[in-house]
């Protein structure tokens, strides 16, 4: 029977519940258990997907094509795992699924409610991902107090009783904060944070505390005394420079060993070297390198959360710290590239939707263009990229999205209406009446690489499959009129029909992909893309002294 950790915050919101879940999946897995994570929200939406990033963050995209919570890209970026649409539940989810099957007559009559039936949803959805692996680790979004979060409370507090205590581990994170004027800790807030779990029926097994600086024993002892626990189960959570040393933390404070112990698993102790060399090569980086990243959501990073981790593995591959500059695409429509991007060594451009800020993410790709800077541009980066090459090369003065102009006479972005869907197996068909997740292309597909390109080079061979959430397409019409002005396509659908990546020839790195290849990249595996951009940032950089980087020992590319 497989265990289950469930994981609570409290206090305040954004502890890193997530960054929490992951860590202990990678010292699970490192002592050669299974794992299987899974994120419970409290929110009424059904997904994330049509949330404000300014709200809600970045959205990541599964294989499945499933938008999620962003921690699910922690979970894998941690863990081995592949997360998919079991993988995130909300609220909306959940009431959705109980009122379909109360529609179809599933309950008999019955008067639908929150205990049973919805509780009764939630711990399906739980153990449903218990099949073939060893533990499953649970993250319950929120705070505790908060009303809407009480539901998923009340069911991991009955899967107690469902499959017996010692197969449940109840983890609380909480905030021990320092109060500078008194010039100590305060563990008041767990405390009272802890009173109203038990309160709802659940007895933490451990208490994750975090703060600044290592809880003294004395206070250790005092948190497990009023808190009803057990001193060793009083885990400093201490904040670090990298999210990647947090599995290194959590060991040293033995948090891997008592959730073992308790559920009487006998296992090998953790591999934690390549975790080490990580955090390593992230803090004494070789080498260092400045990448710009031009975009519109820049006050809000987390709208940018797995595209600045894949930019940091990129780094560490080559044994190189990331500088970031983040660059308002607004800001250099109103000041011109030239002015912000003059001292970076490389630049990226996101993805994102809606025209605000397009014409100065058009100007970036010009100006990398015409300065050979490495340039890297993502789903509308590489959208971005392809009008700048048909205005400014190929004399296309009007060329433009149909996104942003819908009656621009050279659309060479349009939505495609239909193709050929690869990981469904058959017609796909959309119209700029559909609904707006419809109007998505999600999830991974297959991509065929061009020998001979950089992208061929960076992955090392021709069949590849990525992560897509777009609604534009490449326009075909306009393919060969590129190509003899010096675009490169080097990446297609098995088909030929959708164009995935495009390059330039006569540049030293200069390339687009349609999909997000920061979805799939891991601090130990990272993303080749990511590893050749980076690289090529530091050539370009440090032209008189090429760079000789050694491989993580996990690091076996994509």
């Amino acid at each position: 029977m497989a265990k289950y950790i469930f994981l609570t915050g409290g206090v305040v919101s954004s502890l890193g519940k997530g960054i929490a879940a992951s860590s202990i999946g990678a010292l699970l897995e490192g002592r050669g258990l299974r794992v299987n994570l899974q994120k419970l929200d409290p929110y009424i939406n059904i997904d994330p997907g049509t949330m404000s990033p300014f709200q809600h963050g970045e959205v990541f995209v599964t294989d499945d094509g499933t938008e999620t919570d962003l921690d699910l890209g922690h979970y894998e970026r941690f863990t081995h795992i592949r997360t998919n649409i079991a993988s995130n539940y909300t609220s909306g989810k959940i009431y959705f699924n109980v009122i379909k099957k109360e529609r179809q007559g599933d309950y008999l009559g019955q008067t639908v409610q929150v205990v049973p039936h919805i509780t009764d949803e939630i711990k399906s959805v739980i153990k449903a991902l218990s099949s073939g692996v060893d533990v499953v680790i649970v993250e319950i979004g929120g705070t505790i107090g908060d009303i809407e979060s009480l539901p998923f409370l009340e069911a991991i507090r009955q899967i107690r009783y469902d499959v017996g205590k010692e197969n449940v581990f109840y983890i609380h994170l909480t905030l021990v904060p320092y109060i500078h004027s008194a010039g100590e800790l305060k563990s008041k807030p767990t405390q009272h944070s802890v009173k109203e779990l038990r309160a709802i029926g659940i007895q933490p097994d451990a208490l994750l505390c975090r703060c600044d600086r290592p809880l003294p024993e004395d206070m250790k002892r005092k948190i497990a005394l009023h808190c009803n626990l057990d001193y060793g189960a009083v885990i400093s959570a201490l904040d670090v420079k990298t999210i990647y040393e947090v599995p290194l933390v959590l060991h040293k404070e033995g948090l891997d060993e008592l959730i073992t112990r308790q559920f009487n698993l006998q296992t090998k102790p953790p591999d934690l070297a390549v975790w080490k060399e990580v955090v390593r090569r992230i803090k004494e980086p070789l080498n260092r390198v400045v990448i710009a990243m031009v975009g519109k959501y820049i006050e809000y990073q987390d709208a940018y959360k797995s595209l600045v981790d894949a930019l940091i593995h990129g780094g560490i591959a080559n044994d190189a710290g990331i500088d970031f500059q983040w660059v308002d695409s607004e800001e250099i429509e109103r000041v011109g590239a030239n002015v912000l991007l003059s001292e970076v060594d490389g630049i990226l451009v996101p993805g994102g939707f809606g025209n605000r800020g397009i014409e100065g993410k058009i100007q970036t790709a010009g100006y990398a263009r015409q300065k050979k800077i490495p340039y890297f541009g993502i789903c509308l980066g590489m959208q971005c990229a392809v009008i700048e090459f048909a205005r400014n090369v190929c004399s296309l003065a009007t060329a433009n999205s149909s996104e942003f102009d819908e009656n621009t006479t050279d659309p060479v972005i349009y939505l495609m209406e239909q193709w050929y869907d690869f990981r469904k197996g058959g017609i796909e068909k959309r119209t700029s009446k559909s609904e707006k997740g419809g109007t998505m292309r999600l999830g991974a597909y297959p991509c065929t690489l061009t020998p001979d390109t950089k992208a061929y080079a960076a992955y090392g061979r021709a069949d590849i499959f990525e992560r897509h959430r777009h609604r534009y397409e490449f326009n075909n019409k306009y393919r060969e009129l590129f190509q003899s002005k010096g675009l490169v396509i080097s990446g297609l659908s098995p088909d030929g029909e959708l164009v995935e990546i495009t390059e330039l020839s006569d540049h030293p790195w200069f390339l687009g992909c349609q999909f997000h290849p920061e979805f799939t990249s891991r601090p130990t595996q990272p993303h080749p893309l990511f590893r050749a951009f980076v690289e090529a940032a530091l050539k370009e950089k440090k032209p008189l002294f090429p760079y000789e980087g050694k491989p993580l020992r996990a690091d076996k590319g994509q």
